[in-house]
């Protein structure tokens, strides 16, 4: 089992399923659910291998670089694919119930197709296959988002794959100019040849605003709320939990592994952005009256925490941003969850309309207030954990200016997810016709919720595991 070569399998399972799932439709859902929870058993035996013999580094075809394609496997790329393959489980199974079996046709070769794409995605070991698996990741995710019809869908789904085109382009740019200068597009290739030059910063520049576009940091959030708010809830689940994230671990290898030397100007401007995205997004949280729609501005917000370790520049600061990385995913995957519930149940998302839904849908209000926990980072979640390790390497570097953003944040949090469950309790004025919900996709919400809830009890485990080749240990951004 340790010679097994996982990183093969954890691309060809998907892209086996997408492709079964296309041709069989009528057996789309078991084929799915299978192919999903064949990736968990995949990701187990991946992370065995890593405990027991290092990093891995795979040879596709017996042909490494410089020539061909690697893949690669380090503690933070296992963590990345862990995270996919759990919040990817309990969508597959939230999916199951969600869908009508015409709608189910579209969702499950595409969702497939997109985790083929993730899996690859932090497998990969050079920055052109990085530019590939972008681009597959984002028609994937364009298509999805248009599956749910109607004008908004559509206008959505547009807006986004002009965004994700764009995003691509400069991105490729940087690519180029990088393979011209150093004649290699491998990552530690290139982590030994790049130096700075005029060359290497407008690669870093056209790279790194590409990846900040579909990473949707403040000021480039504008395509992110249309999008995720029209499409259908277990689409808008694995966009804010899986999609935008995959952007931003790319942007972390770039600057730990070939851009080390930025100097504390760039890093202290991701720094300043990612405190914009922060209180803006909660502000604008609170001021919506649609649930997944001011889901939606919180993942702006929760997105602007990932980028206050560039300018902390420490092991702590990257350690407690990739950690938050994985818990912001597994509560933002049971929050868009429970307001698939609620449209599903009621016909509508209208906050003040939510009609004492406490009583109707206890376990998916349970799940909306555990992922809140974790969202505004209070114990023993893995969100506290998170923002713990941002305000100790904070104080830590004397930078304590963040530590009153890290605290705004969580109190806009906190507001925006007491404003919901307080409508969750009150009468509404507006009756409606309500219809039953699938069993599982109430569990379904319910599960991730507590995972996120797990991150913070059992954080040992997953941050011994990320130190497995991290590149924490280089000199940071700043």
């Amino acid at each position: 089992m340790l010679e097994f070569h996982w990183q093969a399998i954890l691309i060809l399972l998907p892209f086996a399923g997408a492709a079964g799932c296309f041709l069989w439709p009528q057996r789309a859902v078991p084929l799915g659910l299978f192919v999903a929870s064949g990736i968990v058993i995949c990701v187990i035996g991946a992370g065995w291998q890593l405990a027991e013999l290092g990093t891995q580094r795979y040879a596709v075809g017996g042909w490494g670089a410089p020539l061909g394609i690697d893949l690669y496997t380090d503690g933070l790329s296992l963590l990345m694919l862990a995270v996919t393959a759990l919040a990817g489980l309990g969508i597959s199974i939230y999916s199951s119930g969600y869908f009508s079996h015409e709608r189910a046709r579209y969702f499950w070769p595409l969702w497939m197709f997109l985790w083929t794409a993730l899996n690859a995605l932090f497998l990969s070991a050079d920055i052109f296959n990085l530019y590939v698996t972008l681009e597959l990741l984002g028609l994937a995710a364009v298509a999805l988002v248009a599956l749910a019809g109607g004008a908004d869908a559509l206008s959505g789904a547009m807006r986004y794959l002009l965004v994700s085109l764009l995003g691509s382009l400069a991105y490729l740019l940087g690519v180029a100019l990088l393979y011209h200068g150093f004649g290699s597009v491998d990552i530690a290739i290139l982590a030994q040849r790049v130096e700075p030059s005029p060359v290497v910063w407008a690669a870093a520049g056209l790279m790194s605003a590409g990846l900040l576009l579909k990473t949707a940091l403040f000021p480039l959030h504008f395509w992110l709320p249309p999008a995720h708010a029209s499409a259908p809830a277990p689409v808008s689940a694995l966009l804010s939990a899986l999609v935008v994230k995959a952007s931003f671990y790319i942007l972390a290898r770039l600057w730990l592994e070939i851009f080390p030397f930025a100097g504390p100007g760039p890093a202290l401007l991701m720094g300043l952005l990612g405190a914009a995205a922060v209180l803006w997004g909660g502000v604008q949280a609170l001021r919506q009256t649609r649930l997944k729609m001011l889901i939606a501005y919180s993942t702006v917000a929760q997105t602007g925490y990932l980028f206050l370790a560039f300018p902390l520049a420490s092991v702590t600061g990257w350690t407690a941003a990739l950690y938050m990385l994985l818990s912001h995913a597994a509560a933002k995957t049971a929050m868009f969850m429970a307001a698939g519930n609620i449209l599903y149940f009621g016909g509508h998302d209208r906050i003040a309309d939510l009609d004492r839904i406490v009583q109707r849908l206890p376990l998916t209000i349970t799940a909306f207030a555990l992922a809140g926990v974790s969202i505004m980072g209070l114990p023993p979640s893995g969100g506290f954990i998170a923002k713990w390790m941002l305000l100790e390497a904070a104080i830590r570097s004397g930078q304590w200016w963040w530590v009153g953003i890290l605290i705004v944040g969580g109190l806009l949090s906190a507001a925006w997810a007491f404003k919901v469950i307080g409508y969750a309790f009150t009468r509404s004025e507006a009756p409606h016709d309500t219809r039953k919900i699938p069993v599982v996709m109430e569990w379904s919400a319910l599960l991730m919720a507590m995972l996120a809830i797990l991150l913070g009890l059992f954080a040992p485990w997953p941050l011994a595991l990320m130190e497995i080749g991290s590149p924490f240990d280089r000199e940071g951004s700043g």
